[in-house]
């Protein structure tokens, strides 16, 4: 399964990828946030300082707009109009099942319905090009440093933590109470452990 390839890369490189990009987007937006509101921020949904929307943007971002490196001016009207269509999509969709968005360009000059601003767009190409050109290649030098055998555990062990935390926000989101949920479970854990031991 690690070593399957898809789009010229195995699907631990992907995966891996997966998991840096959306570090880092967390990382960036929580520090860009972090100066906007003179506070510290956390511009992620669950916990951990994990955002997958940036993971997959870059990832399949990279894999459809690598051949176009050596055309920097399309590869930057390509990775803002792309992104901005990614972006859009996962808004409307945040829309229709959480019945929010998480995110609010309303404020911001050129913005339709607050899902997409142009200040988002042209952010979206530079970091295209960013990616494309010179971040991929270090994020994947940074994988290949460890073996893989102890990438691929701690791969395994970020999605659990990834898994637990988001299942824990989404069901919130849903409107489970999850700490009456949690205690039910302790009390049937309590009760099965008294009946054997």
């Amino acid at each position: 399964m690690w070593t399957r390839e898809m789009f010229g890369m195995d699907f631990y490189h992907i995966l891996a990828a997966f998991i840096i990009y959306s570090i880092l987007g967390w990382l960036v937006e929580s520090i860009y946030m972090s100066i906007c509101n003179r506070k510290l921020t956390n511009r992620g949904f669950a916990f951990g300082p994990f955002c997958p929307i940036y993971g997959f943007g870059a990832v399949i971002g990279y894999i459809i707009l690598h051949p176009l490196s050596d055309n920097v001016i399309l590869l930057y009207i390509t990775g803002a109009v792309t992104a901005t269509a990614f972006e859009f999509l996962v808004g409307k969709m945040m829309i229709k099942l959480f019945g929010e968005l998480w995110w609010d360009y309303n404020e911001k000059p050129c913005n339709y319905k607050g899902i997409i601003c142009l200040e988002s767009t042209i952010a979206w190409g530079a970091y295209a090009v960013i990616i494309i050109m010179f971040l991929h290649g270090f994020v994947l030098e940074f994988i290949d440093r460890y073996p893989s055998h102890y990438g691929i555990i701690a791969c395994k062990i970020v999605m659990a933590l990834v898994a637990v935390d988001y299942a824990y926000h989404l069901l919130e989101a849903f409107g489970v109470n999850v700490k009456e949920y949690k205690e039910r479970m302790v009390d049937k854990y309590r009760s099965f452990k008294a009946r054997w031991y």
